[in-house]
C-alpha cells in the first residue's frame, strides 16, 4: 500500500505562484509515473501535468509555459510550481502516482486563484 501526502494549496491571486507537493511513503518497490489532476467545481478531473521515471514530461496545452512539473526520486516526491496563475486555474489538485501493478490517488488539495 502507498500514502500519498499532498501540500501547498491555498488561496492566491491572479498572476501569483504557488508550489505543490506530493510525497508518497509506504510499500514502495519502485513509482513510474507521478502526475497532478485538475478537477474544477463541476467538471471532471483532467491531467495537469505528468511525469515519467526517466523524466519526460507532458502538459495540459492550458497550463504550458506556466508550471512546470519535477520529482526527486530519492524522497519519492513529485512537486508541481505553478507560476502566473489565472482563476481558470482554480480547482482541486490530485496527486497520482503509478506503480508496476496499480495506481494511487492523493486527497486533493485545494487551489484557488482570485481575480
Amino acid at each position: 500500500q502507498v500514502q500519498l501526502a499532498e501540500s501547498g494549496g491555498g488561496l492566491v491571486q491572479a498572476g501569483g505562484s504557488l508550489r505543490l507537493a506530493c510525497a508518497a511513503s509506504g510499500s514502495i518497490f519502485r513509482l513510474n509515473a507521478m502526475g497532478w489532476y485538475r478537477q474544477a467545481p463541476g467538471k471532471q478531473r483532467n491531467l495537469v501535468a505528468r511525469i515519467t521515471s526517466g523524466g519526460s514530461t507532458n502538459y495540459a496545452d492550458s497550463v504550458k509555459g506556466r508550471f512546470t512539473i519535477s520529482r526527486d526520486n530519492a524522497k519519492n516526491t513529485v512537486y508541481l510550481q505553478m507560476n502566473s496563475l489565472k482563476p481558470e486555474d482554480t480547482g482541486v489538485y490530485y496527486c497520482k502516482v503509478e506503480t508496476v501493478r496499480l495506481a494511487y490517488w492523493g486527497q486533493g488539495t485545494q487551489v484557488t486563484v482570485s481575480s
